[in-house]
């Protein structure tokens, strides 16, 4: 019997590089916000839009090759179905996406920044090392993403800069994020067998010792 937690990341450990492309193509976008101010909202909106599709997908190939490891994988899958599809509308309605392009960016923003801040409350309770860099760009992440979501009418470029910090600070997190994931993934490869064999007994007898009790 494990926690849900010790499932995902076994799992995650397995394809630790998604939450790294995510998180690059998240800086590519951010850079490509802030550097390109005056670029016209339609083709700011569209490429986000292509960036939900494309995330949408990843996030339905993750669920479906881990539905046997990872609990409540489900929920992974509605996200991932609920991504792309929103991608596809949003690329096919063009004005819909610039007139509501700053609270979508804002809420996704705020929704992955949650969740990685408490991905790395998780890593804190569990001893791994550089959680607290993870928690202060999600943090950031909050932050930016509130003044999006309450301060949808910024005048001028104001607009286009805090997007571009919101969604910069997102791909930080999950790059960090990625990199104690591969060095878990490393150091889990480098155990001798002798030693998960033992660690396997020793979980097993703590259980039934609960059991027993």
């Amino acid at each position: 019997m494990e926690t849900s937690f010790i499932k995902t990341i076994k799992s995650s450990i397995k394809q630790w590089y998604i939450p790294l492309i995510v998180g690059i193509l998240l800086i590519i976008l951010g850079i490509y916000t802030l550097t390109t101010p005056l670029a016209s909202y339609l083709t700011l909106a569209t490429i986000f839009s292509m960036y939900f599709l494309f995330s949408g997908l990843m996030e339905i190939i993750f669920a479906i090759n881990n539905k046997n490891e990872v609990e409540g994988w489900g929920w992974y899958l509605a996200g991932g179905i609920l991504n792309a599809l929103f991608g596809c509308i949003l690329l096919g309605n063009p004005a819909i996406s610039m007139a509501t392009l700053p609270l979508v960016l804002g809420f996704y923003s705020l929704f992955k920044s949650f969740q990685l801040l408490s991905v790395s409350m998780d890593m804190k309770n569990y001893g791994i090392k550089k959680w607290g860099w993870i928690t202060t760009f999600s943090v950031l992440g909050i932050l930016f993403s509130f003044v999006l979501i309450w301060n949808p009418i910024f005048a001028g470029l104001t607009l286009v800069y805090w997007t571009g910090f919101a969604i910069i600070s997102a791909g930080l997190a999950s790059i960090v994020l990625s990199f104690q994931l591969k060095r878990l993934k490393t150091v889990a490869n480098n155990v001798s067998d002798d030693w998960k064999n033992r660690f396997e007994d020793l979980k097993n007898e703590y259980y039934r010792s609960i059991k027993d009790n």
